[in-house]
């Protein structure tokens, strides 16, 4: 009782914590929208409109504007930069111009001839600009492709000679797989689901498998998950490990990505030791565990296992969509994201990249089944059944993330993992579902990344 009253303190002031940290929503709204501006001009006519709209350019002006005059924080430099550029290009030239001005005040001498060469009332005129100048104006600015493009078009005649066409060419297979594929997914996912919804209404679903989880009772699955994961695991373990680990890091000072990643992944695996440690230690006495395991992770086939986790990750996906879309209608975005996935759009190290895959894809998909689909719903199952068993534990598989705004999506995520687990007498293919559906978020923020 005493775990469960601290988890649950634990988790109300995370939830309401997560209302005040920032959305990654609106970054990735940026970055879509710089994606099809890039891209737009390798585009073939006849699909331009359709993939990129009419005018794309405008689009991204009108969504940096509107964040940037939202943004309850000073707005990064590229951001205003790409701005100003793009309000000239609309004939905004008094905006674009005091824009310009003010940012010039606020960063370092060293960004400050850039500005200054755009502010020259003859700047670009006779091809003043050779492509070695523009580079060195550019540095220490870390353009994005398109950025760059805009400030050539604007310093070096002929614009024209500005087109960057390989980092376009590179922009169209990267909008293809943000902007086409997940469409393709929608559309399969969705004729997988009715077909489902078919053959229930039907009576020609196939039976369930058995379920056999751990012999443990509720007290014990609530002690292992209130108090091994969540007051040791999520609030004691850090503040113990923390400190150590970036001691040892400390010589990564100079690469801060990578020492990020390290330290995030060190993190995840100090939380799972505890927890799992409990769960041998409560499991032990019971003696040797039955044939196929207490847990049934069932791995083999494989084959079977990872076509059931593709069909139920396509089949969750339009419900997951719509219940986002839904949520963004009522309440707008409220914020809340996973600082994670801020991590991987703005990294560019490979080894933290690494990292952040490895920590998000492999150790996470296997930690997190264990406990919900493993041993909270087979013990719930005993006792309410299996349609109970899957909502509770997909509840607090959702709470357990400890966002707000993304709860509705993550608890319709964890009916998907806990019916796939119900059905299939499998906790292998649940593990298989977690780390597909990681790894296409995974994928979809490097796309837009670049």
């Amino acid at each position: 009782m005493l775990s469960l009253v601290l988890s649950g303190l634990l988790w109300l002031n995370g939830l309401v914590d997560s209302l005040q940290r920032p959305s990654v929503g609106n970054a990735l709204e940026l970055r879509q929208l710089e994606l099809t501006a890039l891209a737009a001009p390798a585009l073939p006519a006849s699909v331009r409109s359709s993939l990129a709209g009419e005018q794309p350019l405008e689009a991204l002006r009108l969504e940096l504007r509107k964040q940037l005059h939202d943004s309850p924080v000073p707005p990064a430099p590229q951001l205003q930069l790409q701005l100003a550029l793009l309000e000239r290009q609309a004939g905004q030239t008094g905006e674009a111009t005091q824009r310009l001005q003010e940012l010039a005040q606020q960063v370092p001498p060293s960004q400050r001839e850039l500005l200054q060469a755009l502010l020259l009332p003859d700047r670009g005129q006779n091809g003043r600009l050779s492509a070695v100048g523009l580079g060195e104006l550019l540095e220490g600015w870390e353009p994005s492709p398109l950025s760059r493009q805009l400030v050539c078009q604007d310093l070096v005649a002929p614009p024209d000679s500005c087109a960057d066409r390989p980092s376009q060419r590179a922009a169209v297979g990267r909008l293809l797989g943000t902007a086409v594929a997940p469409v393709l997914l929608l559309v399969l996912g969705t004729a997988l689901l009715l077909r489902q919804l078919w053959l229930r209404w039907r009576g020609k679903a196939p039976t369930p498998s058995p379920l056999v989880g751990p012999p443990l009772n509720l007290a014990e699955a609530t002690l292992l998950i209130a108090g091994g994961f969540v007051v040791l695991g999520e609030l004691v373990m850090p503040l113990l490990l923390a400190p150590l680990l970036q001691g040892v890091l400390s010589p990564l000072a100079a690469q801060p990505a990578l020492q990020q990643g390290l330290l995030v992944m060190g993190l995840y695996l100090g939380l799972m030791v505890v927890p799992l440690a409990l769960l041998w230690g409560q499991l032990r006495p019971h003696g040797p565990a039955p044939a196929g395991g207490w847990l049934q992770w069932h791995w083999l086939p494989l084959g079977s296992a990872l076509r059931r986790a593709v069909a139920q990750v396509l089949m969750v996906l339009p419900v997951v969509a719509l219940v986002g879309w839904l949520l963004e209608r009522l309440v707008g975005d409220p914020g809340g994201s996973n600082p994670l996935l801020d991590l991987v759009l703005n990294s560019a190290n490979p080894l933290a990249l690494l990292c952040f895959a490895v920590t998000a894809v492999v150790l996470a998909p296997l930690f997190e089944e264990t406990l919900f689909r493993g041993v909270l719903l087979p013990v719930l199952a005993q006792r309410w059944g299996g349609v109970a068993a899957v909502t509770i534990s997909a509840l607090v598989f959702g709470i357990a993330h400890l966002s707000l705004g993304e709860l509705p999506p993550l608890f319709v995520l964890g009916l998907g993992l806990g019916w796939l687990r119900l059905q299939s007498g499998r906790l292998g293919a649940s593990v298989l579902m977690h780390g597909l559906w990681n790894g296409l978020t995974f994928a979809n923020l490097l796309l837009l990344a670049g």
